[in-house]
């Protein structure tokens, strides 16, 4: 005899058990009193071996010692700065792990309602001085490494980037988990564990971009805790089948992965409250579908290769359906943990938005709305409307673009072929929940075609497109924007349609913030003990309070403080400089205004205008005489930042850039006073050695199209001034630290499609219309920077069209560098407008701007774990 297998039956979906426990999430049983049971063994042997958290020196070097034995496998004798970094990071993790455990038991036992951070990116950085920070052990963890023949400094260097994300989307991803666990929020993030991050950018020797991959993870990565016991099956391709008219259906077929767990755990400051990032990787399943298997037996379990390869956080090459799967990969195994922890609570299903907030960060987890639609109906057997009611009463949206080329969209036919289902629930959505919706618009703009085609979740055309923006809209209970002008822009332009329907109430603001312990006391800890030492204050007091900082107003006038402030900020400068010679090899002078813009390469961001605005300066300074020189203000400008790798235009302004750069700090009529670096491979890291080096900060986005912007904050926070345009949260610095302390050029927003119509029904050319931008593209296309061929098609996109308004905002823009300048030369006027801009950036702290969703969006608590007792 032998088992029997109904071939039919494989690939069909198994029930799900309606509850399935893990290694986490248990309480102790009670007996009829009450009382908690110990559930075996001795309870005073058990209690007597359980570990608190390390904060003496002693039991830290211990710890260490034994992680390089244990851990590490390791000697003394054999131990370098990388091990001792292991050895220091695990040493850290377990103390992180005592509290993580208090945080879990005590959401479990008080049950409150919980918030869910989807994200497709989450750029970390380091963590180690970070958690260091945030349990208060930085000065013991410094003694105790010093005592076993290291520097924490050299152990910290050790440390690679959480390759987790590109830019702003995931580092303020990242800043709202710091300031969860702060501000003993009990909010959890959900993203994506990429085997390889964003590239590393090198340079070639013509000053083109290269991308090698960033295997982040060779070294392990000791902040992470693989959860074997956590996984779910994921389903993409086959075929479903509806079930008669119930609205239910059976999805079967196809190919099935397996998506693990790992566990990043998140400290707050000075609370024991440490929250968790949960990151899904691919495995392949032990068995796979007959029935579809077509022979290419490495396909059924290559998902992993597809999901994780470097270049899939950019759709390059590997092409839109890997980055659908990787979305629903992601968002499906979410959906599943999230709704395993709702049912230990033994709760009817209808309570789920009570006890359960799911924040999408802009469209990439939108496909949560159709799978938790699916799991609703197709598993709980709930009624459309029930299922509908939950769903929208579960999802919060915050849109980050109003680019027309960024909102996403996905093909009909793609959605079909990958999640069948899926495509069917949208389907659904569309009929069943805006058919009267639509109904009800056709009533009160009657006859109004257009606006109903607008407002489809389904757009025209070959092929046919799900509007993801749309979809998140009508699926979530609110709908933000991420600074008061980009929300404005939002109701007023994407989404008008569904403001004027559904009311104003469903839209609203929550500007961005930064979390000023690794942007200010982490990054720049001396100007931190300063604003301690000036204040009074315990930095733990103002670190939670930022606006606190307003207690340094009336310092701006003591000239020993404005001294002590400078003093910092030129040490700050040599400590950049020291970081380029040791990486680069180059020797930069700190006797000159540090000029910085570090973001990724974009044509609305325009790092061309300001490579641009470089060679006028450069001109300038080579028709003046060498006594006119004299006088000039010394600038050492930087630029930062990576390009798509098949973003051509945004690479030909590095290419650009970098032998500008060659060409003017080699001219010995201006090297003393204008030199440009272009600084490879951007990142977290990097980013805080630049930031507090910096004097003036651009954020010059063509009006109207960046959404907020964090680095703006970053740099005003570290006494940097802001030169930028009427544009994202540029706007609200402004009304903060004055527009006497910032520095503003170009058109407004309501002007920018008049010009774009200008340009292209009415064009003038730009000889005649900005004779010193023509001047400078004229010197670009005679070969001064190298062969001018190669910049044509860059250089075309301005005297073409100009959709970005170089052209129009060139003039406005070298007029308020002048201003800069001018500003400059008198530094004790700067060093007051410096320290007044950080006294009033109180408003831009995340933990201002998490309190805001968790008021105002989740309705969510703060649950303290100190106050716990736990057995």
């Amino acid at each position: 005899m032998t088992s029997i297998t109904d071939p039919s039956s494989i690939g069909k979906p198994v029930r799900a058990r309606r509850h399935v426990r893990t290694l986490t999430g248990y309480l102790p049983e009670t007996d009829a009193s009450g009382k908690e049971k110990w559930p075996r063994g001795e309870e005073s042997v058990w209690k007597a071996g359980m570990r608190s958290v390390d904060k003496d020196v002693t039991s830290i070097t211990k710890s260490f010692v034994n992680h390089v034995q244990t851990s590490l496998s390791r000697q003394p004798y054999n131990l370098d700065d990388l091990g001792a970094y292991q050895a220091a990071a695990l040493s850290v993790r377990d103390n992180l792990l005592v509290n993580w455990n208090e945080t879990q038991l005590h959401y479990t036992r008080k049950a409150p309602k919980r918030a869910y951070y989807l994200s497709l990116e989450f750029l970390m950085g380091r963590t180690l001085d970070n958690a260091l920070l945030n349990l208060g052990l930085k000065d013991q963890y410094k003694e105790g490494v010093e005592t076993l023949g290291y520097s924490i400094e050299d152990i910290l260097e050790k440390e690679r980037d959480a390759a987790l994300g590109n830019g702003g989307l995931g580092r303020l991803a990242a800043c709202y988990l710091d300031s969860s666990a702060s501000q003993e929020l009990p909010v959890w993030g959900y993203g994506l564990r990429y085997k390889y991050g964003i590239f590393q950018q090198l340079i070639s020797p013509e000053g083109n971009q290269l991308e090698a991959p960033d295997p982040w993870l060779d070294n392990q990565n000791p902040w992470e805790l693989p959860r074997l016991d956590v996984s779910y099956e994921i389903r993409f391709y086959g075929h479903a089948e509806r079930q008669g008219e119930s609205g239910r259906a059976i999805w079967a077929g196809g190919q099935e992965v397996l998506a693990v767990a790992y566990d990043v755990m998140i400290p707050g400051y000075g609370t024991k409250t440490t929250n968790n990032l949960r990151l899904w990787e691919s495995k392949p399943k032990r068995g796979f579908d007959l029935n579809s298997f077509n022979g290419t037996f490495l396909s059924c379990f290559s998902l992993d290769m597809d999901i994780d390869p470097y270049t899939s956080l950019f759709e390059i090459q590997v092409g839109k359906e890997l980055r659908l799967k990787q979305q629903y990969f992601w968002t499906a195994a979410s959906l599943a943990d999230i709704l395993r922890r709702f049912k230990n609570l033994s709760k009817p299903i209808t309570e789920f938005p009570d006890f359960v907030a799911i924040q999408l960060n802009d469209t990439h987890p939108t496909l949560a709305i159709p799978e938790l639609m699916r799991i609703l109906i197709d598993d709980e057997e709930l009624t459309w409307d029930a299922a509908w009611q939950i769903v929208t009463n579960t999802f919060f949206y915050t849109n980050h673009t109003v680019l027309p080329e960024a909102l996403e969209k996905w093909p009909v036919p793609l959605l079909e072929h990958v999640l069948p289902r899926h495509m069917q629930i949208i389907y659904d959505i569309r009929w069943k929940t805006t058919r009267f919706f639509l109904q009800s618009v056709e009533k009160k703009f009657p006859g109004d075609r257009e606006r109903l085609a607008r407002m489809s979740l389904i757009e025209e055309g070959m092929p046919k497109q799900v509007r993801m923006a749309h979809l998140a809209c009508i699926g979530s209970r609110k709908v933000n924007g991420v600074a008061e002008l980009h929300s404005d822009l939002v109701k007023t332009t994407i989404l008008k349609d569904f403001v004027e329907f559904e009311g104003i109430s469903k839209f609203g603001n929550v500007t961005n913030g930064i979390t000023p312990r690794r942007w200010l006391d982490q990054c720049n800890p001396e100007l931190s003990s300063l604003i301690s030492q000036t204040l009074k204050l315990d930095k733990s007091v103002w670190l939670k309070d930022l606006t606190k900082l307003e207690g340094l107003l009336p310092f701006a006038e003591d000239k020993k403080f404005r001294q002590q402030w400078a003093a910092i900020k030129q040490r700050n400068k040599e400590r950049l400089a020291h970081h380029v010679q040791t990486t680069l090899g180059l020797i930069i002078s700190t006797d000159a205004m540090y000029d910085v813009q570090i973001k990724r390469l974009h044509e609305y961001k325009r790092q061309t205008l300001n490579i641009l605005g470089v060679i006028h300066r450069y001109l300038t300074l080579k028709a003046m005489s060498p006594a006119e020189r004299k006088k000039v203000n010394k600038r050492v400008v930087f630029f930062a930042g990576k390009a798509a790798p098949a973003y051509y235009i945004a690479k030909l302004t590095i290419r650009l850039i970098v032998n500008v750069a060659r060409v003017i700090n080699d001219d010995p009529d201006t090297k003393d006073f204008l030199t440009l670096y272009f600084l490879p491979d951007y990142s977290v890291s990097l980013a805080e050695v630049l930031i507090p080096a910096s004097d003036i900060s651009q954020h010059i986005s063509t009006a109207g199209t960046e959404a907020s912007g964090t680095s703006n904050m970053k740099f005003c926070l570290n006494g940097g001034l802001l030169l930028g345009t009427v544009d994202g949260a540029n706007i609200e610095i402004a009304e903060e630290v004055g527009e006497s302390n910032v520095f503003f050029f170009g058109h407004l927003t309501p002007a920018v499609e008049d010009l774009r119509y200008q340009h292209l029904y009415h064009p003038v050319p730009i000889e005649e219309k900005c004779p010193a931008l023509a001047h400078v593209l004229n010197t670009v296309s005679q070969g001064a920077f190298g062969d001018g061929g190669h910049y044509e098609p860059l250089l075309n996109t301005i005297r073409q069209g100009d959709y970005y308004l170089l052209s129009d905002d060139f003039d406005s823009y070298i007029a308020a560098l002048a201003m800069v300048d001018e500003a400059y030369m008198d530094q004790d006027e700067w060093v007051k407008k410096s320290i007044r801009t950080t006294a009033k950036m109180g408003k831009f702290s995340s933990d201002r701007a998490i309190n805001e969703y968790a008021e105002s969006y989740w309705n969510i608590e703060a649950t303290s774990v100190n106050k716990n007792k736990c057995i």
